[in-house]
C-alpha cells in the first residue's frame, strides 16, 4: 500500500523530537487548532455515494488509494485521524515505512503473532519476556496449536539456529523468533543483527519488543528485524495515564497486520492515540531525565553493601554483552534490577514496603518511579523453577526510574534499604512508620 505524504515536503531533513509537535497534522483541516481535536466518534458521514465507494474499496484492498488524496475515513475500528497522526509520528523514531497502534502492548504482540504465524507452524522466544508474553506464548499458543520453543535470552544465534534446524525437521517450521532487548526484569541483552540473519536464513521473521530501550536508545529494524514492538504505555506514553500497543515494520507486514487489527478489533479509541500524541512530544525529554537518574542510581546499587548483584544495560557483564551493547544501542534506558544480598522473598517484601517516595507498582517508564518483585509480580505466573533458570530469584527487585531528583531518589532506596537491619518488617505503611520515627522523642 503506498503511503499518503502528511505534511509538506520541507519537513524533511527534521529530527523526530522536533516533528513530534506538528507531523501528520495540517491544522486548517481542523478549525485551525494547533493541536489535534479528539476525533471521539464512531463513524463518518460521507460527501456523496462515489466517495463512500472509494473509501470501502480501498479498505478492502478492491483498488490502490491515491497517495495525494486525503485518507478516506469510514469507521474508527479502522481508521481515525488521532491513530493516523500518532501512527505517523511513531514511524520516524524507528524509520519505519508503517505502523499500527493497539489497546494494550499484548494486543499489539498477540494480534501480530496471529496475523503472521500459520497453525502448525512454531515461534522460538527468549527467557525472560514480559509476564504476558511468556503465558501467551508459553501456555495460549500451543494450545491452539502453534509450536513454541524458547531460548535464553543473550544466546548466541548459533544456538537458535540448531533450533530452527529441529524444528524444521520435525514438520514444524520456525515462522517468527520473537525476543525482547533488554529483557525484562533481567536487562540481558540479544543480538539483533545475528537472530534476524538466522531467522531470515530459515525463512521466519524477526521480530523485537524495543520497550525497555524505546526508539531513543535502539531502533531494532536497522539491526535487521523485520517489526518491533512496544507497550506504548511505558516510556511513549511515559505518564502512567494510557494503555496502548505498537508494531512497526515494512509496508507489506503491516497491511496484514492491520487487517488483523480491524477484524479482531484491537485498535486503539481516539483519546488514548490523542494522549500518545501528546507524549511523544517530550519523549525524548522524559527518556534522557530518566536515563541520566537511572545511571545515577545504578552505580549507587553497585557499590551498597546489601546489594549483591545490579542488573543494568550500562553494566556489561561480559564481552559479548559489550559488543551487542556498543552496536546496537545508544544508551542504558532507564530500568534497574537488583538483588539483596544474602536475601530472599521476605527481605525483599521488606524494602518494597519501606519506600516513600518511590511507588509499590507495576509498570514502567512513567514520570514517577516504580519498583516492584518480579518474582511474585509481574512474572508470579512462571514457575518457579523456571524463574530460576531465567535468573529470576526471590531476593531480585525491579526499578524503574522516572524524572525524580536523582539525590532524592537514592536516599529513599538508602532508607528502606536500612530497614534490612530491623528485626521484624513493617507492619504500617511505610510513610507513617517514617512519620512516627521522626516523631518519637
Amino acid at each position: 500500500m503506498k503511503k499518503r505524504s502528511p505534511m509538506p515536503p520541507d519537513t524533511k531533513g527534521m529530527r523526530p523530537e522536533s516533528l513530534m509537535m506538528s507531523y501528520g497534522y495540517l491544522p486548517e483541516l481542523s478549525e485551525g487548532a494547533v493541536k489535534p481535536p479528539i476525533f471521539q466518534t464512531s463513524t463518518f458521514a460521507f460527501k456523496n455515494a462515489q466517495q463512500a465507494k472509494e473509501a470501502f474499496a480501498e479498505a478492502y484492498g478492491l483498488e490502490e488509494p491515491d497517495p495525494l488524496r486525503p485518507l478516506h475515513l469510514i469507521y474508527s475500528r479502522l481508521n481515525n485521524p488521532d491513530l493516523d497522526i500518532v501512527e505517523h509520528r511513531l514511524n520516524l523514531w524507528d524509520r519505519a515505512e508503517e505502523s499500527a497502534v493497539f489497546a494494550s502492548g499484548m494486543a499489539a504482540i498477540s494480534t501480530s503473532i496471529l496475523a503472521l504465524v500459520p497453525i502448525g507452524s512454531s515461534v522460538v522466544f527468549a527467557r525472560p519476556v514480559y509476564g504476558g508474553t511468556d503465558y501467551l506464548l508459553a501456555i495460549i499458543l500451543p494450545e491452539m496449536g502453534t509450536v513454541t520453543r524458547e531460548f535464553p535470552a543473550g544466546s548466541e544465534p548459533r544456538l537458535v539456529e540448531g533450533m530452527l534446524e529441529e524444528l524444521e525437521a520435525a514438520g514444524t517450521p520456525c515462522k517468527m523468533v520473537f525476543f525482547e532487548t533488554p529483557a525484562n526484569p533481567t536487562t540481558t541483552l540479544t543480538d539483533i543483527a545475528g537472530m534476524a540473519e538466522v531467522a531470515h536464513r530459515h525463512g521466519a521473521l524477526c521480530v523485537v519488543d524495543n520497550t525497555l530501550l524505546g526508539p531513543l536508545y535502539q531502533q531494532p529494524l536497522r539491526h535487521g528485524a523485520d517489526l518491533v514492538v512496544y507497550s506504548a504505555t511505558k516510556y511513549l506514553g511515559g505518564h502512567s495515564d494510557l494503555v496502548a500497543g505498537v508494531v512497526l515494520g515494512c509496508a507489506e507486514l503491516m497491511s496484514r497486520v492491520k487487517l488483523y487489527r480491524t477484524i479482531l478489533g484491537s485498535m486503539l479509541d481516539p483519546h488514548s492515540a490523542w494522549l500518545l500524541l501528546r507524549s511523544l512530544e517530550t519523549a525524548k525529554l522524559r527518556m534522557t531525565c530518566a536515563r541520566k537518574n537511572a545511571e545515577k542510581v545504578a552505580a549507587w546499587l553497585a557499590e551498597h553493601p546489601k546489594i549483591s548483584k545490579v542488573y543494568f544495560p550500562g553494566f556489561r557483564p561480559s564481552s559479548f554483552q559489550e559488543e551487542i551493547y556498543q552496536r546496537q544501542c545508544s544508551g542504558p534506558g532507564a530500568l534497574i534490577s537488583f538483588e539483596l544480598a544474602n536475601s530472599g522473598e521476605a527481605e525483599a517484601f521488606r524494602v518494597l514496603d519501606s519506600v516513600r517516595l518511590i511507588k509499590l507498582a507495576v509498570s514502567l517508564g512513567g514520570t514517577e518511579s516504580l519498583i516492584e518483585h518480579p518474582a511474585t509480580m509481574t512474572h508470579a505466573d512462571i514457575p518457579a523453577e523456571s524463574q530460576r533458570k531465567i535468573g529470576i530469584t526471590p531476593a531480585m527487585i525491579r526499578l524503574s526510574v522516572g524524572i525524580e531528583h536523582p539525590a532524592d531518589l537514592i536516599a529513599d532506596l538508602e532508607q528502606a534499604l536500612a530497614y534490612l537491619d530491623e528485626a521484624v518488617a513493617p507492619t504500617v505503611g511505610s510513610a507513617q512508620l517514617a512519620s512516627a520515627k521522626e516523631d518519637a522523642p
